[in-house]
């Protein structure tokens, strides 16, 4: 069983930052690839970040990419932690954010096999 639970949403004026974090518990191997995704009200879900094990493969979209960066800890196999630090926020960041795990490094919604249930951040003008 693995189990995925992402904090740190909320707020923030436009051009303010957060920083999301996603505890990954359960049967988890440090080897899986870890992914945000974000999914606007009336749109599909969309991914803003993937990095993969080590850390040395690392996926943004061109609508994040110089203004989101990502993370991970590996240090505790028991639990993984991945971050999502997001700077220079715009209204149309505003989403539920949701991290995302699978073996190998992928794009698509449909390719992962485990989800977070979710955190709220909400970017004022």
């Amino acid at each position: 069983q693995v189990q995925l639970v992402e904090s740190g949403g909320g707020l923030v004026q436009a051009g303010g930052s957060l920083r999301l974090s996603c505890a990954v518990y359960g049967r988890i191997f440090s080897y899986y690839t870890m992914a945000w995704f974000r999914q606007a009200p009336g749109k599909g879900r969309e991914i803003v970040a993937a990095i993969s094990r080590s850390g040395n493969n690392i996926y943004y979209p061109d609508s994040v990419k110089g203004r989101f960066t990502i993370s991970r800890d590996n240090a505790n196999n028991a639990k993984i932690t991945v971050y999502l630090q997001m700077s220079s926020l715009k209204p149309e960041d505003t989403a539920v954010y949701y991290c995302a795990t699978r073996p190998n490094m992928a794009y698509d919604v449909e390719e992962y096999d485990y989800w977070g249930q979710g955190t709220q951040v909400t970017v004022s003008s």
